[in-house]
């Protein structure tokens, strides 16, 4: 699972009504883009993940030729 600064992590609700946390990739402290992470989640809390099989990496559109 390799993600770069600005790609949202989305860990999915493990039990029924759960809503998934969304939060975005701020530093990437693992070696060629891999885990760790450290994520500031839409809640405001930061924290230092090593994503399981229940999260997601949302790579963030890029430009090219600017």
């Amino acid at each position: 699972m390799r993600a770069r600064v600005g790609d949202q992590l989305v860990q999915h609700g493990r039990v029924v009504g759960q809503q998934d946390k969304v939060g975005e990739i701020v530093e990437v402290m693992g070696q060629e883009g891999n885990p760790p992470f450290r994520v500031r989640f839409e809640d405001g809390h930061e924290g230092v993940c090593s994503p399981g099989p229940d999260t997601e990496i949302r790579h963030r559109e890029t430009t090219t030729g600017q």
